[in-house]
């Protein structure tokens, strides 16, 4: 039996359904709408004793780039997904914007077919990871990201973007994770390139809290953007 368990990286209980907690573990701010993902860690860091300081080390030259600055590959102008397709998996499915609930938690796709998009993220094309999440099954269907965990390295993904723009992505790895130790980090993090990030529930499913255990993640990168 399922309850239509949606993707998260930290297990929280609303009805029956799962959600992609945020509060606590990213700061949404506009941040992260530039793929920047801040660990909310309870406080400033500590300071050093200013009366048992080190001497003054000498300056380090500045780095060649900054973090989420583009070093390879194309880029695109931001502009809203629409719809998203997997050939090698015959999966294809509308794409919703997926916003923050008043309690911090990302709203879900109300479907098995839908995939939603998180609109605190960069648009798929644009620099820094762009996420998508779907179900893997909803109230008793399979949903769209069903045999995301099947996808293999060098695969392809096409994102239909709102201008008539086509992205498209290649897979670069696909993994799992316990749902406690999701990687936020990896997951929203600052990119030097226009990345893709997939993510839906996989692993054992619980039948005392009705959730799967784990969640599968794809992460993918642009390889080709057609213009409108």
């Amino acid at each position: 039996m399922d309850n239509g368990d949606a993707p998260v990286p930290t297990d929280r209980r609303q009805g029956h359904r799962t959600l992609l907690t945020v509060a606590g573990v990213l700061t949404v701010t506009a941040a992260v709408s530039i793929g920047l993902a801040v660990a909310d860690r309870g406080g400033d860091p500590p300071r050093p004793d200013a009366s048992a300081a080190a001497p003054a080390a000498k300056a380090s030259p500045a780095p060649a780039t900054r973090p989420g600055e583009l070093t390879s590959g194309p880029l695109m102008a931001s502009s809203p997904p629409v719809r998203v397709s997997i050939p090698s998996l015959r999966a294809t499915a509308a794409i919703v914007a997926l916003g923050l609930q008043a309690d911090g938690a990302m709203q879900v796709p109300d479907s098995a077919a839908d995939v939603g998009w998180f609109t605190k993220a960069p648009t798929p094309g644009a620099l820094g990871p762009a996420v998508l999440a779907g179900h893997v099954n909803w109230k008793g269907r399979r949903g769209t990201f069903f045999d995301l965990g099947k996808l293999s390295v060098g695969a392809g993904i096409t994102v239909n973007r709102q201008d008539g723009s086509t992205a498209m992505f290649t897979v670069s790895k696909v993994e799992q994770y316990p749902k406690d130790h999701f990687p936020t980090d990896e997951v929203y993090g600052a990119t030097d390139h226009a990345a893709l990030r997939l993510i839906t529930c996989g692993g054992q499913f619980d039948d005392t809290t009705q959730h799967y255990r784990d969640n599968v993640i794809v992460y993918a990168r642009l390889a080709h953007a057609h213009a409108a």
